[in-house]
């Protein structure tokens, strides 16, 4: 069994990443587009365009299963994609409802990118399971830009966090979700910035254990499993890479 993996960049390998170790046997596929990164500031029909475009590639190179690593992405297109393509499809969501569960009444802060943030998806989600209306949002929109050009160092990244943070009563905050892929590789970053008792929470391991119980009973190959192969918007890549991003999240 083959299994495509799309993001609009490298935020995906983080999801990638969850798969590889709760089902190690699969071959993957990974389409990153960088060509195009990032989507949360575009237009939603050039970015629909653009999904459109990566999963049709995905089936096109024979995924049984393909999961839409990206929030902005999902927001925008998973619907018509379930509706488009005979083949699981599973989409990211925020994990806004395990963060409002384990909020010890305390409020939930919801990072995402502007895209997302724009969306209905993400305000009916908010709406299911915020009964207390806890839940606020922000949009961090340039750790997007931070993780595509490999800008980790804490003297960019930090002050970029703390301005945008400085306006609200951090210690109002029970959890903290990372609506975004990308925002994963920042977890040490929110470390040093958020009280120390915050949860920093993400949608990752939901949305394998999700993929796991979609491609359950799928026949899996047996030569080539546990393989990954990667694509830059349709071109193949080797891990190489890739290679400091996959190493980073082993510290994330």
């Amino acid at each position: 069994m083959q299994i495509g993996f799309f993001d609009s960049g490298i935020g995906g390998l983080s999801v990638l990443h969850e798969a590889r170790k709760l089902l190690p046997n699969e071959r993957y596929l990974y389409y990153a587009d960088t060509a195009h990164v990032p989507y949360g500031t575009k237009p939603k029909e050039e970015i629909r365009g653009y999904i459109f475009e990566a999963i049709t590639f995905l089936r096109d190179q024979g995924c049984d299963a393909i999961v839409v690593a990206c929030n902005t992405a999902t927001s925008v297109a998973i619907d018509d994609l379930r509706a488009t393509f005979q083949l699981p499809i599973i989409g990211m969501e925020p994990a806004v409802k395990p963060a409002v569960q384990a909020n010890n009444h305390k409020r939930v802060l919801v990072f995402a990118t502007e895209m997302t943030l724009k969306e209905p998806k993400f305000h009916n989600l908010v709406a299911k399971v915020d009964n207390e209306g806890v839940v606020d949002y922000l949009s961090m929109q340039e750790l997007v830009v931070f993780s595509e050009r490999f800008e980790f160092g804490a003297e960019t990244v930090l002050p970029y966090l703390r301005s945008r943070l400085a306006n609200l009563d951090l210690s109002a905050y029970g959890s903290v979700v990372l609506g975004c892929t990308h925002f994963i590789y920042f977890r040490p970053h929110l470390r040093e910035v958020l009280p120390e008792a915050t949860l920093i929470l993400d949608g990752n391991a939901g949305t394998v254990q999700h993929l796991r119980n979609r491609v359950a009973g799928l026949p899996m190959e047996t030569k080539t499993r546990g393989q990954v192969r990667y694509f830059r918007s349709g071109i193949p890549t080797p891990e190489s890479e890739f290679s400091a991003y996959l190493e980073r999240l082993e510290g994330c």
